[in-house]
Parts: structure tokens; sequence; C-alpha cells
């Protein structure tokens, strides 16, 4: 059954405004009032689409991942060698930060979820997701050991450096000083650091697997 159009831009409407606020403070220092005033809908309208605040911030942070999977979805492809996937997995990245900035923030830069039981299980499907995109790093890493592309290391680690350090870079966008980067900025940024990565990662010649 097809949905109320007007029941769904009500729930388009609190996501959005949803987006903003979580994305600025801790859910817990967000009340049902204010999201709802964002939104231009009644507070009865958090209740009925989502069941209470925790629902409405559970489906923000779902939705946020889906969107960081569609955009690594594009980095991990079959024809592209590990090395490679890490390359594009950094371009990617930077690219879902630029386009998605709201969600990037959420993801990357988490604020408190709060206290109350729900958060509990929405930082644990948070934690649980970015655990799986994490995971995709360490076996394009692996894989890359294996086939003596990528000299001998600690997976798990070098995935934590990478990820760490396009986060690094990405955040310059958001400095109030001379520092601040714009999109061009970063993405050369974000090239060098992949090209630094990139040769740091390799097997040097001469080496086994060479």
């Amino acid at each position: 059954m097809a949905r109320d159009p007007r029941r769904q831009r009500t729930i388009d409407a609190l996501l959005k405004a949803a987006e903003e606020v979580f994305a600025e403070r801790p859910a817990e220092d967000v009340t049902v009032e204010e999201i709802a005033e964002r939104a231009g809908v009644s507070v009865g309208s958090i209740y009925n689409s989502f069941g209470s605040k925790a629902g409405l911030h559970a489906a923000v942070v779902d939705r946020a991942l889906d969107v960081d999977r569609e955009y690594m979805d594009r980095a991990y492809t079959p024809q592209r060698s590990p090395i490679q996937q890490l390359e594009a997995a950094a371009e990617q990245y930077l690219r879902f930060a630029l386009e998605q900035p709201q969600f990037f923030r959420m993801l990357a830069f988490p604020a408190a979820l709060g206290n109350y039981p729900a958060a509990a299980e929405t930082a644990a499907r948070l934690a649980h997701r970015v655990d799986e995109q994490n995971a995709r790093m360490i076996d394009a890493i692996e894989r890359g050991i294996a086939d003596g592309t990528i000299r001998e290391l600690d997976a798990r680690k070098a995935a934590t450096v990478l990820w760490a350090s396009w986060n690094g870079v990405i955040s310059l966008a958001w400095r109030p000083d001379e520092l601040r980067e714009d999109e061009q900025g970063l993405a050369e940024l974000l090239s060098l650091a992949a090209d630094i990565v990139s040769w740091g990662l390799r097997q040097a010649e001469g080496k086994p697997g060479s």
C-alpha cells in the first residue's frame, strides 16, 4: 500500500529537522518541541511517526549509515586492486563529507547520544555499522598483504590510521582561521594523503612478495 503523501511529507520534514539538530548537539539536549518547530509540524507527529524522540533519533542514525554505505560501495568494486580500493574509499569519504555534511559529522564526530536506555541501543547499532565499514578497509589491506602488494603490518591499526587521517584532513573545512580549506583544497590534500598512504602501504621492491 502506498504511503499517504501528506504523511510522507511530515516524516521527511521531521527527519530533515532532526538531522540538523542531532548533528549539532547531544540527543538528550534536544527537545521534541524544538524538532517539531523546526519541521513546521505538531509535536504529536513525532510520536505518531516514530513513537518517541529516541525512535526518531534511531531513524536519523540509520539513514546516515545507509547513505554512508552507498558512497563506500562505490569504492570497494571488484575490478580494483586492494590499494586502488583504499584510494577510492578516501575519495568517496570526502564526497560523503562534502555532499552530506550533517550525516558525516554525525558519524565521524558523534555527539554524546545520551543516558536514556534507547540511546545505548542506538549507540551499539552505530558502533556496529561503523565497524562494518572499517572491516572493509581491513579486508582490503589483508588482501593486499596476501597478494604481496601491501607490506606486512597490522591491518586493523593501519585501517584506524587511514580513517583518522581522513577525518583530520576533512575537519579542516570547519576551522575558523587561516588553516581552513575549501572544497578544492580538501580534495587536493586528501588526494595527496591517499598517495602518501598508498606508497607507505606498498611492498618494497626486492622484499618477499614484491
